[in-house]
């Protein structure tokens, strides 16, 4: 079939959003009008400046904290880095341990990694099955030795929101115990910026990641909190732009695109979270009715109102992804975190999935462009693409006990799906 005569559905909006149209216009005059340097003290420079702050003061109004609190940074993984290795190394003196989730992005766990071998202990909260942490397990983890914990808002596998006010009351009274202004708490909100509260007050966290691709702003650039007397050294060094911890010429264009998607998304958060949602639980309904032995890998009540995350057991993640891209739909698996690796996502693992569930594991993220028609879509050649994985799969798992079955087979259990009635 010509490419052109496929339907395009995009079910990947964990992993990057299209431009919002008004985010484009807002930044379209600081590509080539406006293009002064921000630091420059003549006239275009001053316009550029004045940009910056503009869409700082929205940033901050979001977040309800102070200007000179947030730090722009060029991606995620750069605040997370410097979150991590900043907090950690301004304050080696007072201790050498770091708590974070097993479920952090990938960017939080390989900085530990670096900070690992600089002689520091990097301890892991766990999640339980239905992917919480438990505040008493970090509770029992605190000790004066620890300087910072890090727990994502809502992980990027499963949309699993985690319980950071009540991890933050433990960060707190452990403080007061101690008389002592350690553990900093950094939380990971990217994933989290367009359908939850952003108010880093009633969050009770120190250090705060966002990023402008995810909620339909432009791509290479971010930025963290950072609550006032948080003690953080630089990771990038030059001219020292903000309070000397981001170095390197602003990004003007990006920053108003930022700031333009971050006031969007905080405006129409409740409503599009409402809609969203119920197009969400269409989907997870149509897919365990019309196919058989499928597991839901996020917590029930506790998501992000845009995430699914099944295993569809006796298949290959990456086959039915191909599958469904050959049809115009576009969805991401567990099974491999980037198009040059393939290995099972440790989000996943961390809640006690076998191997074989994750291999099967398919992530649908939605977003704006999301309707009625797409999910019907979806529902319409998903349980077909099923059958014939199936078919050639050699596995036939339990669901029950996860006991795995080498054999032959053919399509299990359930009605006889729609597409091959009279044919069977």
């Amino acid at each position: 079939m010509n490419d052109r005569q496929v339907e395009k559905f995009y079910f990947d909006y964990a992993s990057t959003t299209p431009l919002d149209p008004r985010v484009f216009e807002a930044m379209r005059p600081y590509f080539m009008e406006e293009f002064g340097n921000a630091s420059n003290l003549y006239e275009l420079g001053h316009r550029a400046r004045q940009a910056v702050e503009k869409s700082l003061d929205k940033i901050v109004s979001v977040l309800n904290c102070k200007s000179e609190e947030f730090i722009f940074t060029g991606s995620a993984t750069e605040s997370d880095n410097l979150a991590i290795l900043g907090v950690a190394r301004a304050n080696k003196d007072s201790g050498n341990k770091i708590i974070i989730s097993n479920v952090e992005h990938k960017g939080i766990i390989a900085a530990c990694g670096a900070l690992k071998e600089e002689g520091f202990e990097i301890y892991e909260l766990k999640v339980k099955e239905n992917g919480l942490i438990n505040p008493e397990d970090l509770k029992k983890l605190l000790d004066k030795e620890t300087v910072l914990v890090s727990v994502t808002l809502a992980d990027n596998e499963t949309g699993t929101i985690q319980p950071i006010k009540e991890l933050a009351e433990v960060i707190k009274k452990f403080r007061q115990k101690n008389n002592r202004p350690l553990p900093y708490f950094h939380t990971d909100a990217v994933q989290a910026a367009l359908y939850l509260d952003l108010d880093v007050e009633k969050l009770g966290i120190d250090l705060m990641t966002l990023s402008s691709h995810k909620i339909y702003g432009p791509k290479g650039i971010a930025g963290l909190y950072i609550r006032k007397g948080t003690d953080i050294k630089p990771i990038i060094f030059g001219g020292g732009v903000r309070n000397k911890l981001r170095s390197g010429t602003e990004n003007v264009p990006g920053i108003i695109g930022f700031a333009e998607a971050l006031g969007i998304a905080s405006k129409e958060k409740d409503k599009e979270s409402e809609r969203i949602k119920k197009l969400r639980d269409k989907l997870q309904k149509g897919i365990l009715k019309s196919i058989p032995k499928v597991v839901v890998n996020s917590h029930p009540t506790r998501r992000l109102p845009n995430f699914i995350n099944v295993s569809i057991l006796d298949i290959e993640g990456e086959a039915l992804l191909l599958h469904l891209s050959e049809k115009g739909i576009y969805v991401n698996t567990g099974s491999a975190c980037n198009a040059e690796k393939l290995e099972p996502s440790h989000i996943l693992k961390a809640l006690g999935l076998p191997y074989e569930y994750i291999h099967g594991s398919i992530r649908f993220t939605l977003g704006k462009s999301t309707t009625e028609e797409s999910i019907n879509y979806v529902l319409k050649h998903l349980p077909e693409i099923v059958y014939k994985l199936r078919r050639i799969s050699p596995l036939n798992l339990d669901i029950g006990n996860k006991k795995i079955i080498s054999q032959p087979r053919a399509f299990i259990g359930g009605k006889t799906p729609h597409f091959l009635r009279g044919k069977i």
